[in-house]
């Protein structure tokens, strides 16, 4: 790879280690000059790691400095994650401003602050020594600065063989329809066409065979084809168009301003195809130039752009981008036999058939990182894929090998998991990192890494997948730096204990319950720089209280544990502690008295028997944003509880059948944005004013069993109608008629109501003022 996770890792380390974040932490003067010195060094070695890497995969000696300073820089961004663990154990210690006192044989153990602050002083000088001798080793080497290079890219032709292709016959009518169906007489120039898909999808190849169809041939006065690829400049892809109009004709001695009266008398009065294959640039202002310059045509002219990136398509169309798919389970057979027996399936012997079909569904299924490719194979073309992106995405992508293949993961699961690895961070704390992670979720999702993704009504990226070859090209990044994130599909290894420095650890598998205990102990005995921990479906009763020694641990999931009752109060020393699932822990009673503690926590699951949010101290759920309630067997939320979650943007309400109401410290929710309630027979939301105060809510979606909704909640009157902006009711049976006054919602964007037989009244106004309206199984209603 032309840019390495060191590298990255590198940056990211060097991002915290900055005097903003010393100062946020508070430490002892030493420690910053021995901290400013790491600082310094970590520069210097940073401008050569590119040029180390490429050198180690020929010399023995240059692999092991690169191991060794990677082993270093990891170490560092231990340190500081522990300096910045003693900042918030003292946060969390502060009882409403006053400094709660410990026993007096607490300055004698390992946990007394000056102790602890001088261990960390010594580590932090230790590493400073090891960097600057890791430092003098480069000098041997000569290494030299190098910024990323260039990534050699195949040209494309507009030649193909239509017998070789197969299972793309439907995509090409498309095109060639929408190729040659009449343009807008009014319209001027010529319209864009993107082609989107991952890539090695057959993009080029779906494209070459509408390109040559005779029906498109005869369409076009000019037909021009023009590789992109490299570096996108407006001077070279216009010499290219007029090198393939003028079939070879150089242009090269030419500058902008005659090439561009050239260009102009090339595509005067003419019906013209274009096709822009492999398109990569995302500028708009650069494509605007370009497009400026292919405007001089006739009416119903047509360009092409073939691109891996919808952000590419969305800079580029003047129509719906057309998305090519994978090939069918029959396509893919087809291809296989084709290969196989270098002709079609007519000779395959009929008793081998069966085992094709198992083959090419093995093919879906198995890690084809693990097989050599050459340069055209179809890893190679995606891993193009991966060096160009941005350097921000690539640790987020490459972390995706740590997902399951197959399943629906929710979007907030990457971006915690993200966050719980330091992928991200906020420049000077102005935004918020979550945000900052949905931002990087959308741009890989633009780059086709997800797919079947489920999109809410507001818009929001509920879930997805993650496409089997990007999985394995996550695999195939992340390389040797997958140590530290491991993935259990078997039982444990023995012994477990050999790889200390694991930060990622996911079991998916069923442990023994007599053998719980015992394992979740020895993963905290020996992995204290754990970060993240997923163990789900345990059998135990309680956790061992050894799981409070995980103090960098960030994210917690819990989840599927059906016979969990109560966590030990030492979960609560995690003062990191970001994420915690516990859905469908059908048996847990409720969170511990000290969870108040836990200042880091962000997002909770919860299926719990009862909730009770005691405030310990000024930051107590202050920094609590997204909070999931799903099959809770309570009658009511804690109505003194809720005060304290000023903070929360994300409230959703699942399937709790016996919850009544909602209390009136709901408004203390002054934050909230999204309130989502579904299923919950018993809860009447025009009982009380729950749903008063709720100033800045945005999203609100009401759905499934909620027999004693009937009329829309007048508490929402006042409160909601500057602020709302996307409604959806939905499988309310006794719901019956929207009020005149929801015409005062200015800011209504998206209203669907579906699956409401005895809505019988919405109000004239809600159409006409409202951009998106859907209405579906509402028959007393037109």
């Amino acid at each position: 790879m032309a840019e390495t996770f060191l590298f990255l890792i590198t940056e990211s380390v060097l991002s915290k280690v900055t005097f903003h974040a010393l100062n946020h932490i508070g430490t002892a003067s030493n420690i910053k000059t021995e901290v400013t010195k790491l600082h310094n060094t970590l520069s210097t070695i940073r401008a050569v790691i590119l040029d180390a890497d490429e050198q180690r995969s020929i010399n023995h000696e240059v692999r092991d400095w690169f191991d060794k300073l990677k082993d270093a820089v990891y170490d560092i961004d231990d340190v500081i994650d522990d300096l910045s663990t003693q900042a918030l154990q003292r946060d969390a210690d502060f009882r409403d401003g006053i400094l709660i006192l410990k026993k007096v044989t607490r300055f004698f153990s390992s946990s007394n602050t000056i102790a602890t602050r001088f261990k960390i002083g010594r580590r932090v000088e230790a590493l400073r020594k090891r960097l600057d001798e890791i430092a003098a080793d480069r000098n041997k080497f000569h290494f030299t600065e190098k910024r990323r290079l260039s990534i050699p890219v195949e040209q494309t032709h507009s030649y193909v063989r239509p017998s070789d292709i197969i299972g793309r016959d439907d995509d090409k009518e498309q095109i060639v329809q929408l190729l040659v169906m009449s343009s807008n007489e009014e319209e001027e120039g010529a319209s864009v066409i993107p082609i989107v898909g991952i890539g090695g999808l057959g993009k080029t190849t779906v494209v070459k065979l509408a390109y040559n169809d005779d029906r498109v041939i005869q369409s076009f006065d000019l037909g021009m084809w023009v590789s992109v690829s490299e570096e996108f400049s407006v001077g070279k892809v216009v010499e290219k168009i007029l090198k393939s109009a003028t079939g070879g004709e150089s242009f090269a001695h030419l500058d902008m301003d005659q090439m561009q009266i050239r260009l102009a008398e090339v595509l005067s009065d003419k019906r013209y195809l274009l096709v822009l294959d492999d398109v990569w640039n995302e500028d708009r202002n650069k494509w605007m130039d370009l497009r400026e310059l292919l405007m001089n045509c006739r009416s119903g002219s047509k360009i092409i752009v073939t691109a891996r990136s919808k952000n590419v398509a969305s800079i580029t169309s003047t129509m719906p981008p057309y998305n090519l798919s994978g090939l069918s389970d029959e396509d893919c057979l087809s291809l296989f036999l084709k290969c196989a027996f270098r002709n079609s399936d007519e000779y395959c012997p009929p008793n081998l058939l069966p085992i094709g079909k198992e083959i090419v569904k093995k093919c879906g299924e198995n890690d084809i990182w693990e097989i050599d490719q050459k340069q055209t194979d179809i890893l190679p073309l995606l891993k193009l894929s991966y060096e160009r992106l941005p350097s921000y995405l690539k640790q987020c992508f490459a972390y995706c090998s740590m997902l399951p293949k197959g399943l629906e993961i929710p979007r907030e699961v990457f971006i915690n998991l993200w966050i719980a690895q330091g992928f991200i961070h906020s420049i000077n704390g102005t935004r918020q990192v979550e945000d900052i992670g949905n931002q990087y979720f959308n741009e890989l999702l633009s780059r086709f890494c997800f797919q079947e993704v489920v999109e809410a009504f507001d818009g929001e990226i509920l879930a997805c997948k993650i496409h089997n070859l990007v999985h394995d090209l996550a695999q195939s990044v992340a390389g040797p730096d997958r140590a530290r994130h491991i993935y259990l599909h078997e039982s444990p290894p023995k012994p477990l204990t050999r790889s200390k420095k694991v930060r990622s650890l996911r079991c998916a598998f069923k442990i023994k319950p007599s053998k719980d205990e015992a394992f979740i102990t020895a993963i905290a005995r020996s992995f204290k720089r754990l970060r993240v921990l997923i163990l789900n479906s345990l059998e135990l009763e309680e956790l061992p209280s050894s799981i409070g020694e995980l103090r960098p641990l960030r994210y917690l999931d819990l989840s599927q544990s059906s016979n969990i009752k109560i966590l030990p109060n030492s979960i609560c020393k995690l003062v990191n502690l970001q994420t915690l699932n516990l859905i469908n822990c059908e048996s847990f009673q409720g969170l511990p008295r000290n969870f108040g503690d836990l200042i880091s926590m962000k997002t909770l699951y919860l299926t719990c028997q009862e909730m009770s949010l005691r405030k310990r101290g000024p930051k107590s759920f202050s920094s609590l944003q997204f909070l999931l309630l799903y099959n809770c067997d309570f009658v009511q939320l804690p109505s003194e509880g809720l005060r304290h979650l000023t903070s929360v943007r994300v409230l959703r309400i699942y399937d709790c059948p016996r919850l009544a109401s909602l209390p009136n410290s709901m408004k203390c929710l002054s934050s909230l944005e999204k309130l989502w309630i579904w299923n919950c027979e018993e809860l009447d939301l025009c009982e009380g004013d729950g749903l008063k105060g709720l100033n800045g809510l945005r999203s609100l979606l009401l759905m499934g069993l909620l027999p004693k909704l009937v009329d829309f909640p007048v508490q929402l009157r006042e409160n909601v109608s500057k602020s709302l902006q996307f409604l959806r009711v939905a499988n309310c049976a006794n719901f019956t008629e929207f009020p005149e006054w929801i015409t005062s919602f200015t800011l209504l964007q998206r209203l669907y109501i579906e699956d409401c037989p005895n809505l019988f009244f919405l109000p004239n106004g809600v159409r006409r003022n409202v951009s998106k309206v859907h209405i579906s199984g509402c028959p007393k209603i037109s």
